[in-house]
């Protein structure tokens, strides 16, 4: 396995997927830093649940481009040669699949902890009340990286089985807006979505008064039937996606 994983790397090398993945981080540190251009007191206390709560919004809709892409670019560079008849004959389908999902999910891990490391570096340049709350991170970290890689594994799946990429890029981009908009909903509503779970496992709520025009965040308990409910999610598509690879092949 790491034979075939260290050859989907090289592979990957002039591919160019680690400068996509850090473009669309680059541009969510800009869309950050001009959301908090202006805080008073005020909103420098609840600076850090304030990064906690905005930053499952944007993932909605970034995440699955990036994951779209990170998934695609692994794929295509086969369907274009036309060379997975031949790869079979050297690696076996179902380790090549893990091997391409592992690759991809170095990408997806990476932009987890590049957020992380965004939180952080604006909370010490825009002086947020109190230090980095590291165990709020490490839960926005493990459940962030779980959604991704479960969004990721499905993008695979999509690339490796039609060779129109067209169909992993559309599926990206529609899930993605659903699950913006998923956000809107009850919660409950989220849970029948694979792309609503960055709501389902968001850490924070908002509340906003109309009349004062005031916003207080809070903290709510880890939904943990839904951390659950994701990870059969991930092992139902592993094993189904990886099943219609295999016997796709031969």
């Amino acid at each position: 396995m790491m034979k075939a994983l260290g050859t989907e790397f090289y592979k990957t090398r002039r591919r160019w997927v680690w400068a996509i993945v850090a473009a669309l981080i680059f541009v969510q540190l800009l869309w950050a830093l001009w959301t908090l251009r202006n805080m008073d007191t005020r909103d420098l206390q609840q600076g850090w649940i304030a990064c906690l709560y905005r930053f499952p919004l944007l993932n909605s809709v970034m995440m699955p481009v990036i994951a779209a892409v990170a998934a695609s670019r692994l794929s295509d560079v086969e369907h274009k040669g036309r060379a997975l008849k031949l790869l079979e004959t050297v690696i076996p389908a179902g380790k090549l699949f893990g091997a391409k999902f592992l690759c991809g999910a170095f990408y997806m891990v990476a932009a987890a902890v590049l957020q992380i490391l965004v939180m952080v570096f604006m909370g010490y340049i825009k002086g947020f009340a109190g230090g980095p709350p590291y165990d709020k991170l490490l839960y926005y970290l493990l459940f962030t990286t779980a959604v991704n890689l479960t969004i990721l594994l499905l993008q695979q799946v999509l690339s490796l089985l039609f060779i129109n990429q067209a169909v992993s890029f559309a599926v990206g981009l529609i899930g993605g807006f659903a699950g913006l908009f998923s956000l809107f909903f009850p919660q409950e509503l989220g849970r029948f979505l694979l792309w609503g779970y960055y709501g389902v496992l968001m850490l924070v709520r908002m509340d906003w008064d109309k009349d004062t025009r005031v916003v207080d965040y809070y903290y709510i308990p880890v939904d943990w039937t839904g951390f659950v409910v994701l990870t059969f999610m991930f092992c139902a598509i592993y094993i189904i996606g990886r099943t219609l690879f295999v016997r796709k092949e031969t």
